[in-house]
């Protein structure tokens, strides 16, 4: 039977969590900085007042906190459990999509609205209040040290470089950061892939020219890099048969229990979105989360709206490469390059800038502590976890992995949370829960 769990938040509670909402600590703009700090303050204040120590430290000119509330007996036997959480956001651009103030958190239908709300601040902050409530009670049995970056949303490393040298002896890790099956389906992340973040950029003469005088002799910049990026996106759903190296397939226990999910091509008309190609659809899982992929998330050169009738120059592109569990970002990356480049006209200049990298992550879904964790969530939720994998990416989950310390990923966000998009949610049931089952994780970990 599930423990008795507080189906929504008071007051309070409410009151607590709206505090860090309204922050508005959107990593991506300058102008927030001072937000940021604000964020990473609150968090660090909200250990101390847990009976805690908060340092803040300036990693890549961000706020990294390192807070640790103690075991309340034995804290130096104690085993350290590590939680990392986030407390940067997305830009709540464009304003005017969403139906209330993104930094004004309001309670609509039984769900909370605000940007970050589900990514990841009210995630994180489950974690930090249930911490809190057993420290309080004398009954917290592990030391509970959090450490939280402002550099998620950007792709920064920082957390990384300070945990691959400062991670001490913990034994094991969680991350409240993802989404739920659907509203009662459970999830832990036993693998992520890795990314691959560039910038491509194009020049092919001093200044645009007029195409009725230079049309088809004078070498077109857009031309030169559309032609680059054709050499690297998918064909028939697979990446290039070099941007497939190293790649591990999905054991068969794996591919069953994907079989049984909910349709790819249900999933895909839910986001409103179009087939890629006539078997996208049946491989849904397969192709996000177990192969490579390539998108191109923008181009710009030109116009393409006022009729300019010109030979480009100049032309640019963001890429983003999603690298398969068994890949790594020093073998894939040259891979990229020489297909960018091949072919380029010597007259061309190609530059490559990588923005962005990680590794994937593999999760020992046999570890002690994803067993106690799975324990607790099904006590706490009444549903066992189902172990999957993610598409996405989390730099922290490679490193873990490389540390040896089991990571327990997983979160409580649901396919209509509308993360990263306007009108960000979080169901108040699910906050709750969220707090309940981080209880029961912390006091199930005393066994660690």
């Amino acid at each position: 039977m599930p423990v008795a769990v507080k189906t929504s938040l008071g007051a309070t509670e409410l009151a607590e969590l709206g505090e860090l909402l309204r922050i508005p600590s959107v990593s991506s703009d300058p102008d927030h900085a001072g937000d940021m700090h604000a964020a990473a303050a609150w968090i660090a204040e909200f250990v101390e007042r847990a009976g805690g120590e908060a340092t803040l430290l300036q990693q890549a000119g961000r706020p990294l906190v390192d807070g640790l509330i103690p075991a309340s007996r034995d804290a130096d036997s104690a085993p350290v459990v590590l939680c990392y959480g986030h407390y940067d956001v997305q830009s709540p651009v464009p304003l005017d999509a969403w139906t209330s103030d993104p930094f004004a958190p309001e309670v609509r239908d039984g769900w909370l609205y605000a940007r970050g709300v589900a990514d990841d601040k009210g995630q994180l902050w489950a974690l930090l209040r249930a911490a809190a409530d057993l420290a309080a009670e004398g009954a917290l049995p592990v030391n509970v040290r959090f450490c939280c970056d402002g550099e998620e949303e950007i792709g920064g490393m920082s957390i990384v470089e300070f945990l691959e040298a400062h991670a001490g002896d913990a034994k094991a890790c969680v991350i409240f950061d993802t989404a739920m099956l659907d509203e009662e389906t459970p999830v832990f992340t036993i693998a992520t892939r890795g990314t691959l973040y560039l910038h491509v950029e194009v020049r092919t003469g001093a200044r645009d020219l007029h195409s009725g005088v230079y049309g088809g002799v004078a070498l077109n910049a857009l031309h030169v890099l559309t032609a680059a990026l054709a050499n690297v996106l998918q064909r028939d759903g697979r990446l290039p048969h070099p941007l497939q190296a190293g790649v591990l397939p999905p054991s068969e226990a794996e591919l069953r229990e994907w079989r049984s999910l909910p349709a790819g091509g249900a999933v895909l008309a839910s986001q409103g979105a179009a087939t890629a190609d006539r078997r996208a659809a049946e491989e849904f899982y397969l192709r996000t989360w177990a192969l490579p992929s390539l998108d191109v998330n923008g181009i710009e050169g030109g116009s393409p709206v006022l009729q300019k009738t010109i030979v480009t120059a100049a032309a640019r592109a963001n890429l983003s490469m999603r690298l398969a569990p068994g890949q790594t970002v020093e073998e894939v990356a040259p891979i990229v390059e020489r297909l960018l480049r091949q072919d380029v006209p010597d007259a061309a200049q190609l530059s490559i800038e990588v923005v962005a990298s990680c590794d994937p992550g593999l999760v020992p879904a046999d570890s002690r502590a994803v067993a106690l964790a799975a324990d607790a969530f099904e006590r706490a939720t009444g549903r066992r976890p189902l172990l999957l994998r993610s598409g996405g990416s989390l730099p922290i989950v490679p490193l873990l992995e490389r540390l040896a310390i089991p990571a327990v990923v997983t979160g409580f966000d649901v396919p209509s949370g509308n993360i990263h998009a306007p009108n960000e949610r979080m169901l108040l049931t699910h906050l709750a829960l969220a707090r309940a089952t981080a209880r029961e994780i912390f006091l199930a970990f005393a066994d660690l």
